[in-house]
Parts: structure tokens; sequence; C-alpha cells
């Protein structure tokens, strides 16, 4: 059962930095899609970012181009996204994702809430 825990969210002003952190287990890792998705209150929850596990290939949302960056650790089975120059409309719950590239299957963290305060 593929298990995933995100860390590292919280407060942090306009223009600042925040990293959070998905530790996953539990599973085959090289066949999933690992991706970050956000709900802020009231919205749809939407994509953030997504890398291949197995080739580091990386996708993201125009909205947080050139200011997030998704990466992965492998050796520590650990993603990450990197959030710069952060604004109040990144506020959110930020949810991992982990998607099986050939089943479709999607397993969700539990999230972790940003507040950016301007």
């Amino acid at each position: 059962q593929v298990q995933l825990v995100e860390s590292g969210g919280g407060l942090v002003q306009a223009g600042g930095s925040l990293r959070v952190s998905c530790a996953a287990s539990g599973g085959t890792f090289s066949w999933y899609i690992m991706g970050w998705f956000r709900q802020a209150p009231g919205k749809e929850r939407e994509f953030v970012a997504s890398i291949s596990w197995s080739d580091g290939n990386t996708n993201y949302a125009d909205s947080v181009k050139g200011r997030f960056t998704i990466s992965r650790d492998n050796a520590k089975n650990t993603v990450y996204l990197q959030m710069n120059s952060l604004k109040p409309e990144d506020t959110a719950v930020y949810y991992c994702a982990a998607t099986g590239k050939y089943s479709g299957n999607r397993y969700w963290g539990q999230g972790t809430q940003v507040t950016v305060s301007s």
C-alpha cells in the first residue's frame, strides 16, 4: 500500500520561500509520476508540478513556473517542492500524489498547509 506523508508547510511572508517534502513508502516508485497539487478554500484542487521518478522529467503549472522547483531524492524516497517568491495566492493545502504510469491509480497524502501573508 502506497503511503505519502507531507511535511514542511507553514506561514511565510510574501516574497519568501518554503520547501515542502513528501516521504513515500510501500511501492515501486520507478513506476510512478509524483506530483504536487493544491487546494485553496472554496476552490477546486489544482495541479502544481510533477516529476517522473524514473527519468526526472518535470512539468509545472503556468502559475508557478520559474518560482517553484520539484525534485526527488531516490535514496530517501522523498519528493520536494521548493517554493520561492511566494505570493498570497499560493496559500492552500498542498497535497502530494503518486500516480501509476501504467495503472493510472493515484494515491494522496494528507496535505500540508501553506499560508502566505501579504
